[in-house]
């Protein structure tokens, strides 16, 4: 595929790097020209310096053959030009844009034939903030993804000491939850990935992704580790889009304080919440937190927007009593830094955007693409198409299937049904496959399992 990814910044960097690596013909566009060096030194892609939303640009970077046009600068107003420029001038087939102003995302129809063409709009604001409102639906849980409309979800936590099943091998997990169907996706263990099989043990510290019926989640993650109480207290730092969104969605619930250091913002988000305290005052300041009785608080949310901010005021809180802490991270070497330690969940904006991104990229029917363990690894759902003639899926059961290395079906999703993978369980045309890939290089053989052989139709 022919792709111009407009923006070398970290996520226009990231995408290039995992394109490139899928033999894709790759064009970055930026006005960096230092930034667009360095990352043809590491990539096989084509550089150009220049403004993404010109013309004379976008016909040099080949818009005028380009399957897909992916503008993530930091600028709203470039992005949206460059999708209406590349659809009126170019007729590129599909156009994307990240744009982040609440101003135009209100307004939908400003992406419509109407308005500026743009055939995916991307808000990682948005993806932030439901990224973070699952999580706090499962206390312990370090990542919750959603597929089939919610109907199954993969969870990837750590297994502590005291868990029933720590120390124990996978196949006991049954014999625990007669009852419950659940499949152990992924291990990952001192950072690496161990095929998750019935005679593997699991040990304590080991990351552990496992997918089941949404009904059944916090059943399997009892299995794993003490499940803990629902979070009743939340302290908020930063009073921004995300911050303001996750207040919304808890306050109903939740006894909600939230601190924001402009004063016009306080005066707009105490006008916008109904029952969030909401204060003035400097998210790293260790008087405020103290007297706003931080001992006490289940959970502390850090999204302003900066990342030191985020994590020396997390660390802060913790230090003080706060039982738990999320942080919001821009900075991928940031998060390789906090993970493991004081702080318990960090949360990438870049992550949710890549995953996002790679939903519409992927070959084949992909629904639904989750970039995990910053990149190593995706989360899949794809939906199989043709017959037994047709198809290397349909009328197979998953044992008879040769599947890359690293790669393990999860969950099978038949209408309303949800089947939790296992040998003999056989497949279906139109089901939806959930499927965990723990070496991304295997890419490309996955999508092949998902097309159709033409040769038969």
């Amino acid at each position: 595929m022919k792709i111009i990814i407009l923006g070398a910044g970290t996520v226009g960097g990231t995408l290039a790097e995992t394109l490139s690596g899928e033999k894709h013909d790759i064009t970055m566009v930026d006005m960096n020209g230092a930034r667009l060096a360095e990352l043809q030194d590491r990539l096989d892609i084509r550089t150009i310096v220049g403004q993404g939303s010109y013309p004379r640009v976008l016909r040099e970077a080949g818009a005028d053959d380009a399957d897909m046009l992916i503008a993530v600068t930091n600028s709203d107003e470039i992005n949206m030009a460059a999708c209406q420029i590349a659809y009126t001038m170019f007729h590129t087939p599909t156009k994307i844009a990240r744009v982040r102003a609440t101003e135009y995302l209100r307004h939908p129809d400003l992406f419509d034939r109407e308005g500026f063409v743009v055939d995916v709009v991307i808000s990682p604001e948005q993806l932030v903030t439901e990224s973070i409102l699952r999580l706090l639906e499962y206390p312990g849980a370090l990542q919750v993804l959603d597929f089939a409309e919610g109907r199954v979800r993969l969870v990837g936590l750590k297994a502590y000491y005291g868990g029933p099943l720590v120390g124990n091998a996978l196949a006991t997990l049954r014999q625990h939850m007669p009852k419950i169907d659940a499949r152990v996706a992924a291990i990952f263990r001192n950072g690496k990935p161990i095929k998750p099989e019935g005679t593997t043990l699991i040990e304590a510290d080991d990351e552990i992704f496992f997918v089941a019926a949404s009904e059944n989640i916090r059943a399997v993650m009892s299995e794993l580790q003490k499940l803990e109480s629902p979070y009743q207290r939340v302290m908020i730092a930063g009073g921004g889009h995300i911050g303001t969104g996750i207040a919304k969605k808890l306050e109903k619930t939740c006894k909600l304080k939230l601190i924001e250091r402009n004063a016009d913002r306080v005066k707009a988000i105490a006008e916008e919440l109904g029952k969030t305290l909401v204060l003035k005052g400097d998210v790293t300041s260790q008087e405020l937190l103290e007297e706003e009785d931080i001992e006490q608080i289940d959970l502390f949310i850090a999204v302003t927007n900066s990342d030191e901010a985020n994590i020396m005021s997390a660390l802060l809180a913790k230090r003080l009593g706060a039982r738990k802490a999320l942080v919001l991270i821009n900075r991928t070497a940031y998060v390789d830094l906090v993970n493991g330690g004081d702080i318990d969940v960090a949360v990438s904006p870049q992550s949710a955007t890549i995953s996002a991104l790679l939903t519409h990229i992927r070959h084949g029917d992909i629904v639904a693409v989750h970039s995990l363990r910053r990149g190593a690894a995706e989360a899949i759902e794809a939906i199989v198409r043709g017959d037994e003639k047709t198809s290397k899926l349909a009328g197979r059961a998953i044992g008879e299937l040769e599947l890359p290395p690293g790669c393990t079906v999860g969950a099978i999703v038949r209408g309303e049904e949800v089947l939790i993978a296992h040998d003999k369980t056989r497949i279906q045309s139109e089901d939806h496959i959930i499927l965990f890939l723990t070496e991304r290089r295997y890419i490309g053989e996955v999508e092949r399992l998902f097309q159709v052989d033409v040769r038969y139709l």
